[in-house]
């Protein structure tokens, strides 16, 4: 939360732009690499978000006081439901479906995740406006083309990139849901029990479907634990910060350009550290994608400007990703 009266530099507003850029398009890299090392995906991603949960509710503790954790039944219950379709059904699909889906192909269909947002605003009764429906058909084609053919990547599963787009439909449902639920109040707080309640639903599944026998500890090379330990840090606290604090001081406009610089990155990242095949289907594909968002943006950004900006400590639904 920014306090009342401080207005942020432009370095500073850039610099957690990039840190979303980079931290969060480096996330699809990083669960690669945990489900590569042995890791089971479940048991690895719930470890990650309780842990994360963890951490940032003995942040809060320290900075506001025990008293401040406290919250209603029906807030654990609104962050209980918004923790199993963001994580569970979100990120945990991802990581399931990365077992055999790159980590660039994966970022590229979930950045579906914007377009879906459109759907649940018409079924609502909303009427975009006509860029939003060209960005939403370009965006569509996109992701029709990269996922029918899988990417053109040989030994991707079919089954991976469904999941992955059921995930897309779990993330975009969640956060469409999570403002009108009735979550802790501020927006720490609330991630935090979301982490919390997700993670341990997340870890409960795995354990159920017998991914604890399949984790041997002094098996997973070094640098499992150290991917892991990046999605903790990183893509679950540094990355969230960065975007919260991007939302108090930029143009919402500004800030929903992760959503089409994330994938790239993802995609980039994933060449040159994994050694991801970059085929012509995912370029193409991913250009439709990428520019079917950025219309989507352009197409929402009259309509943002008209609204409050952003509540305070409640920042928008975060909609990419599965981080």
């Amino acid at each position: 939360m920014t306090p009342a009266g401080f207005r942020a530099s432009a370095a500073a507003v850039w610099a957690a732009l990039v840190t979303v850029y980079v931290v969060w398009g480096s996330t699809y890299l990083a669960i690669r690499v945990v489900v590569e090392s042995e890791i089971p995906p479940l048991l690895g991603m719930g470890t990650r978000f309780l842990v994360a949960a963890a951490l940032l509710i003995g942040f809060l503790a320290l900075r506001r006081g025990v008293g401040a954790l406290r919250i209603t039944w029906r807030e654990l219950r609104a962050a209980t439901i918004v923790g199993t379709l963001l994580l569970l059904l979100g990120n945990g699909l991802v990581a399931v479906a990365e077992q055999t889906v790159p980590s660039g192909l994966a970022a590229l269909i979930v950045g579906a995740v914007p377009l879906w947002f459109v759907l649940l605003r018409v079924a609502r009764g909303d009427r975009p406006r006509p860029l939003t429906w060209l960005g939403v058909l370009v965006g569509f084609g996109g992701i029709a083309a990269i996922s029918l053919p899988r990417g053109g990547i040989e030994g991707v599963e079919p089954w991976g990139v469904l999941v992955i787009l059921v995930a897309t439909v779990c993330w975009a449902f969640g956060s469409y849901l999570s403002p009108r639920l009735g979550l802790p109040k501020g927006a720490l707080l609330a991630t935090a029990y979301e982490m919390l309640a997700g993670g341990a639903i997340m870890t409960v599944v795995a354990l159920v479907v017998g991914e604890g026998a399949d984790l041997a500890p002094a098996e997973v090379p070094a640098e499992g634990w150290i991917a892991l330990a990046y999605l903790v840090v990183l893509g679950s606290l540094l990355g969230y910060t960065a975007y919260g604090f991007a939302l108090a001081n930029a143009p919402l406009s500004l800030v929903g350009t992760y959503a089409y610089v994330n994938p790239a990155v993802a995609v980039f990242l994933g060449w040159l550290i994994l050694s991801e095949s970059v085929t012509a289907v995912v370029l193409g594909g991913g250009l439709l994608v990428v520019v079917g968002v950025a219309l989507v943006v352009g197409g929402e950004r009259t309509a943002r400007t008209k609204r409050p900006a952003v509540e305070p400590e409640r920042p928008v639904p975060e909609p990419v990703g599965t981080r």
